[in-house]
């Protein structure tokens, strides 16, 4: 049996949807949790609930759905060893189902705990829906350390967010000390928002989980127990947190440099990579480079096809309604090589996002077709 919970007696548990449990509560709403199904489904619940029903599949040993409700993948069959059923984010297409055992999360709780400091007197922020696996982990984490799950700004000494979502929760939580990062790159605008504040950064995928993280500034290191390669310029991960049937080497799909004590460098996925002329310009380089410009709320760069370079860059943005787009082209001259200059600029009000909070890139694309 799985130890879910790291808390006991009147130690705060949960705070969210307007509804609080200690953790003698809460351990005795997972006891009389209802469902005696092999399967159980947190999909569409309330936070509370669905976190009540992931901690009891956990306990009985027995799995739980935690997918979109409004974009189900097709799952054909569940391993006898699955724990959690949930999906790929969708960024760049359909989600894909996935499962993975009780072992492959539970297991890297001790690693995480060392890098981020979360302890039982903390109270930690989830800024998203759980079936974005960074808010489910974090929350099953929290209470596997004894914290208080909240989604209150204003009671949070810890937050896990999306850069995105950091800039507009810092002010909202004067009592923040740590901000956990994931999802997409750090940029230096959420940075900034920040400072003040100790920020932990990882990188992972819903098939591995954990990869490697970092406390800012310090560079992201591979965790303990796992290996990486580079192969062709691409990230290949071998791994014990990995969901189940992923390959020994599971190939993430960005292209990275691997150093020196397992420092990892990650530049982009694979598949932005975009050929100019024979000049390889990746995709999320120029994004935050365009993002550091006044009047730039958020960017999408894809590639576009061209019958003499093979493809140009085409930036999808969206802007605060202070300057033009024209001006950004004018000051992105400055700052860009020729090839990464876009060629064709579409302004936007709004990007399309995952419910994680990262871009929809397939989206994009189909968009701009």
């Amino acid at each position: 049996m799985i130890a879910v919970l790291g808390g006991a007696g009147d130690q705060p548990a949960l705070d969210v949807d307007g509804r609080t449990y200690t953790y003698a509560q809460l351990d005795r709403a997972i006891d009389e949790h209802g469902s005696d199904a092999s399967v159980h489904d947190a999909s569409a619940l309330p936070l509370a609930d669905a976190l009540i029903c992931v901690c009891a599949a956990a306990r009985r040993g027995t799995a739980v759905i935690v997918e979109n409700p409004d974009a189900r993948p097709d799952r054909p069959e569940i391993p006898p060893s699955a724990f959690l059923l949930v999906a790929t984010s969708g960024s760049t297409g359909r989600p894909r189902p996935l499962a993975r055992t009780a072992a492959s999360w539970f297991d890297s709780f001790p690693a995480f705990t060392a890098i981020t400091g979360i302890d039982a007197t903390d109270h930690v922020l989830i800024t998203g829906p759980l079936h974005a696996t960074m808010h489910l982990f974090g929350a099953v984490h929290a209470l596997w350390r004894g914290a208080c799950v909240t989604d209150d700004p204003s009671r949070a000494t810890v937050v896990h967010a999306v850069p995105a979502v950091l800039r507009d929760v810092v002010g909202k939580a004067p009592k923040l000390r740590t901000a956990i990062v994931a999802g997409t790159a750090l940029d230096d605008g959420a940075r900034a928002v920040a400072d003040g504040i100790e920020i932990v950064e990882y990188y992972g995928a819903a098939e591995l989980s954990l990869v490697a993280a970092r406390r800012v500034p310090e560079p992201l290191r591979l965790l303990d127990g796992v290996d990486a390669d580079i192969r062709d310029g691409l990230l290949y991960v071998r791994s014990p947190y990995s969901v189940i049937g992923a390959p020994d080497w599971f190939g993430v799909g960005d292209l990275a440099e691997l150093g020196d004590n397992g420092e990892l460098t990650v530049r982009g996925r694979g598949e932005s990579a975009i050929n100019v002329g024979g000049t390889t310009v990746v995709a999320e380089d120029v994004e935050r480079i365009l993002e550091t410009l006044d009047g730039v709320d958020a960017v999408a760069v894809v590639g576009s096809p061209h019958a003499v370079l093979g493809e140009t860059v085409t930036a999808v943005v969206a802007l605060d309604g202070t300057v033009e787009i024209a001006d950004i082209r004018s000051r992105a001259r400055q700052v860009l090589s020729k090839e990464a200059m876009p060629r064709r600029w579409v302004p936007i009000e709004a990007l399309p996002r995952t419910a994680s909070g990262k871009v929809a890139r397939g989206r994009v694309r189909d968009w701009l077709a």
